[in-house]
């Protein structure tokens, strides 16, 4: 019985292509969730509906404190799963971080847990232009 002989670089290669596969699948699929738990919304809805919505910023609080929209109320993605309770149902909830990465993580908690109205801020705090305010302590 005959082996056929591969080379190293052609395995090197099969394996990078498969690796390249399974993270493009993964990020698909986390693409879907987002989308199936909120809706992005850029900075002028977020503007426009944030005073009759939950403003949360889900950055760690050093971030938070360093710089937040104005009137967002601070609950990191590392502590939502103890905090998330004290998100009112009935009323929308913006959520924004640096990017979307932690917003979508925490739009997909929400859902889970009976959440229904959320959005998240599509480009994120890093290029918010609205007004911002910075914690003095």
């Amino acid at each position: 019985m005959a082996i056929a002989a591969i080379s190293t670089s052609t395995l090197y290669s099969i394996i990078l292509v498969i690796l390249l596969l399974v993270y493009l699948v993964w990020y698909l699929v986390g693409i879907y969730r987002r989308n199936q738990a909120a809706t992005l919304i850029d900075e002028k809805t977020f503007t426009e509906g944030m005073r009759k919505a939950q403003v949360i910023d889900v950055r760690e609080k050093k971030d938070f404190d360093a710089g937040h929209i104005l009137g967002a109320r601070n609950i990191p993605y590392s502590t939502m799963r103890a905090y998330y309770s004290g998100i009112r149902k009935d009323l929308p909830v913006y959520l924004y971080d640096q990017g979307k990465a932690m917003s979508s993580r925490s739009a997909i908690l929400l859902k889970k847990h009976g959440y229904q109205d959320i959005y998240i801020l599509k480009t994120g705090y890093a290029r918010w232009e609205g007004k911002t305010k910075k914690s003095t302590i």
